[in-house]
């Protein structure tokens, strides 16, 4: 790989592209400028030009971005590399993550490739690139050759006298998607185009790319939008991080929906593709619950499909899907690794339709299983309006999912260059321990790390240790049905990994 003094492949995360885009806080030196993103540019649409076996002068590529500050240079710059390779560039501004998507599968669109500028909820000085085809977003081993192909390409030089091409405002066309969604599926039955009337709904898009919401799908649809908030979109995020799983952020929200007495409460992540809720008492809808939530209304369709969540998922929430006449599938954590199992079962004949990960991600197979937000508050909209003409709320979904008493995460560090290693001795000593102690016991069908079952008395839960790949990190989550029982399991769990001086324990004094 050329220019070696970029590491390009630090710039992979996952399935995305990530980085520094803008200096401004202390030790994170920036390696995503706009050079880079030209060469990117040109490294996508030369892995496209192989994948549609099409010259790049036969290929159509569009970008969208999210509200961030550096939005406007980095677009442009990959434009230029697209344009640069010899593709035809589409511009189109202000978007969001799955409407990139759809504009490779919308009649009248239909990119070959489509890119947006974002990097989720992380700070205001990092930006990234997520890549989609007709076929869905890319995988690892995707953007690890578009890396390859950039880092050949650098440096590239902007095509001389090259403009910007004009905007096409293809959110007006997924937002028009969405409308006719939210109408045949209510289908009321005296103001058919405006099934939302007599809702108040209140929107939180934390400053990114998701206040569209408002005054194309809910307005339109005769819902009383007052009290929304942040939706202007704004880079510097001012109010809060744009991430439902924020507490900050949700109790924000949640204090909103209270205020203006709302029956429900939106919020969006920068780039549209996570989303959370809380219901008109104010109980927070999101991780289990909101999980929860989609499987109960996907099974009023799809009676016993299979439900795919990642490997931090509830016993409690298992326990619910089965009641609810589903079937719990908990894979691994990553919202790519839980959308891709769920197209595996299916493939192998067993009905899946939804995925979800407890940090908002939700796909539906009904959906081509992108992961939307906007797609998800528009299923609980349906849901919600067909409830209120019978009288009932989006809680009496749920009045049979319970949820622990208590649950905690804690991070201990792996302080060596070699920590899978380390961390891969770990895990083998821990199911060795697992096996000596009593009242623990290995949870079976396990897909990620250890997974443990502690017995009443002990804890009455669960924990799970996983190592994560790419930082020195071991995640450990554990959930608890009786008082005190995170204290207990974490204190055993903290004197287990003592034994090792090169892990940071110092995670579960706080």
């Amino acid at each position: 790989m050329q220019n070696k003094e970029l590491n390009w492949l630090a710039l992979q995360n996952g399935s995305d592209i990530r980085g520094v885009a803008l200096e401004g806080i202390e030790n994170e030196k920036v390696n995503l400028y706009p050079a880079v993103a030209r060469a990117i540019g040109v490294g996508f649409t030369e892995w496209l030009s192989e994948q549609r076996a099409k010259l790049p002068c036969e290929l159509k590529i569009a970008l969208g971005h999210d509200s961030r500050l550096s939005a406007a240079d980095l677009s442009r710059a990959f434009l230029e590399g697209v344009a640069a390779a010899g593709a035809e560039p589409f511009y189109l501004g202000l978007a969001s993550t799955p409407a990139m998507f759809m504009s490779c599968v919308t009649t009248g669109f239909e990119y070959d490739g489509s890119v947006m500028s974002t990097a989720s909820h992380l700070p205001w000085n990092r930006n990234g690139f997520k890549f989609f085809t007709a076929s869905g977003g890319l995988d690892k081993v995707d953007i690890t050759r578009i890396l390859e192909k950039a880092a050949d390409a650098y440096p590239i030089e902007a095509p001389l006298d090259w403009t910007l091409p004009a905007l096409t405002d293809f959110m007006a066309v997924y937002s028009d998607q969405l409308l006719e969604k939210i109408r045949r599926g209510v289908d009321h039955p005296t103001h058919p185009d405006t099934p939302l009337q007599g809702l108040h709904i209140v929107l939180d898009a934390g400053n990114g790319a998701g206040g569209f919401y408002v005054d194309r799908i809910l307005k339109p649809l005769g819902a009383d939008t007052s009290g929304s908030q942040y939706l202007e979109p704004d880079g510097n995020f001012p109010n809060h991080a744009p991430n439902p799983e924020d507490s900050e952020a949700i109790a924000s929200l949640r204090a909103a929906v209270l205020r203006e007495k709302a029956d429900l409460g939106i919020i969006f992540d920068t780039d549209v593709d996570r989303a959370g809720a809380v219901d008109h008492t104010g109980v927070e809808i999101n991780r289990n619950r909101l999980i929860a939530l989609m499987a109960a209304i996907i099974l009023e369709d799809h009676p016993g499909t299979t439900i795919v969540t990642d490997s931090i998922t509830s016993d409690e929430l298992g326990i619910f899907l089965r009641e609810s006449g589903g079937f719990h599938h908990r894979f691994q954590r990553g919202y790519r690794n839980v959308i891709n199992e769920a197209i595996r079962l299916n493939e192998a004949g067993r009905d899946t339709q939804l995925a979800m990960e407890t940090s908002g991600h939700g796909a539906f197979k009904e959906n081509y299983f992108l992961d939307d937000g906007a797609y998800t508050i528009t299923r609980i909209l349906i849901k919600l309006a067909q409830l209120r003409q019978e009288g009932r709320e989006l809680n009496d979904l749920l009045s049979a999912f319970t949820e622990p008493l208590e649950a905690a995460e804690f991070r201990p560090k792996l302080l060596t260059d070699d920590f899978v290693s380390l961390g891969k001795e770990v895990m083998a000593d821990l199911e060795h321990l697992v096996g000596e102690s009593e009242g623990w016991s290995l949870v079976p069908e396990n897909y990620e790390g250890v997974r443990v079952a502690v017995a009443p008395g002990q804890g009455d839960g669960w924990f799970l240790l996983r190592l994560y790949l790419h930082d020195p990190v071991l995640p450990l989550n554990i959930e608890a049905r009786e008082s005190g029982g995170v204290q207990l399991i974490a204190a055993q769990l903290s004197a287990f990994l003592s034994k090792w001086p090169e892990i940071d324990i110092s995670d579960f004094e706080r």
